[in-house]
């Protein structure tokens, strides 16, 4: 076991088994790298705020450009999306020697992790587990900000299927490998003592929906958003992270050592930056799930139900976020599935 966990990095997703185990397949959370799905995606989803700025890799010794990654939609969501929208950021990143800040989109957290450690991104907001997992491997992040908490994860059942977790022994579960969804999934099957009693295995959201109506899986552990889509669509809600103590999870924004070695002034001037998105998206709630909407292609309705506003910090650490944030740290390590322990004051960045 320990030689595989040391392998990481030349393991191919591609040649891993669906009738892996559930301890192997916890095992997988190690993988940080990005399966060649999520390479194609990513690699096409680039995009920029100035049609006119130089290639991500170019940028990566010029500090007049800031390089963000977010793991979501066509455009990010939540104060930092807010703040790209309103175009907060670009004109107070201006009054710090920005001249340009690319955005690129990626399918989940392994690789978003992947460019932040090939030096292709300065920025990475994306959900805890895989944040923290690069983080124990000893890559040189640190921690901006918590942008989100209490984040729900869903488990949501085929149609005419398993009705509850009992009824799920001897059955297949999927969920999107190395997320906070997946954290929450093992958590549940330890809890509920029937972790050797299935099989799980990755899949990307994109086609949880057709998985589940074939058949192929009989539940899949899924995101705040379409947790309550696919129960719209008929889908039924086995159980949601909300009913259990530290399985939710939080998003988090973190910038590379390199970066900040460079602009240490950067936690301070973007964390006032997004407190400020985070409390003008608030005060214009209605024109903020409208872009919401919009952005994710979610009926509004069901984006209110998995976006309370309540979890949007405005703070830089909010209390209840650093709480459950250690929590999942402490799972993780103790599964094996971070591979060293940390402090998390150690991980925060410079500034208050």
């Amino acid at each position: 076991m320990l030689s595989f966990m040391l392998a990481i990095g030349s393991i191919s997703q591609n040649k891993i088994s669906l009738k892996l185990s559930t301890s192997v397949v916890c095992v997988l959370l190690l993988l940080t790298t990005a399966c060649s799905q999520g390479k194609s995606e990513s690699a096409q989803s680039i995009e920029t705020i100035n049609a006119n700025s130089t290639s991500s890799i170019a940028a990566s010794n010029n500090i007049s450009i800031l390089r963000i990654g977010y793991v979501g939609s066509t455009e990010p969501t939540g104060a930092l999306g807010w703040a790209k929208k309103k175009g907060i950021l670009e004109r107070e990143l201006k009054k710090s020697g920005f001249q340009n800040i690319t955005f690129a989109r990626f399918p989940n957290g392994p690789d978003l992790n992947e460019a932040l450690v090939a030096g292709q991104l300065d920025v990475g907001s994306l959900g805890d587990t895989p944040a923290i997992v690069l983080r124990a491997r000893g890559e040189e992040t640190r921690l901006l900000r918590i942008s989100q908490f209490n984040t729900t994860a869903w488990l949501v059942a085929k149609k005419n299927g398993p009705r509850s977790l009992a009824e799920l022994k001897g059955e297949k579960i999927a969920t999107q490998k190395g997320s906070y969804m997946h954290r929450y999934l093992l958590g549940l099957l330890a809890e509920t003592k029937i972790a050797k009693d299935v099989k799980v295995v990755h899949l990307m959201s994109t086609e949880a929906k057709a998985a589940l109506e074939r058949g192929d899986v009989a539940a899949y552990a899924t995101s705040s958003d379409m947790g309550p889509f696919l129960k719209s669509q008929g889908f039924p809600v086995i159980d949601s992270s909300a009913n259990h103590k530290g399985l939710s999870g939080t998003s988090l924004i973190v910038a590379t050592e390199k970066f900040l070695a460079k602009k240490p002034d950067f936690p301070d001037k973007f964390n006032a930056i997004l407190t400020e998105a985070a409390k003008d998206l608030k005060a214009n709630s209605e024109e903020y799930y409208q872009y919401h909407a919009q952005t994710t292609k979610y009926p509004i309705d069901i984006i209110k139900i998995s976006y309370p506003l309540k979890q949007v910090s405005e703070e830089r650490l909010p209390p209840e976020g650093v709480k459950l944030l250690e929590g999942t740290k402490k799972f993780l390590v103790s599964q094996g599935l971070a591979k060293s322990d940390f402090q998390l004051k150690d991980w925060v960045g410079t500034g208050d």
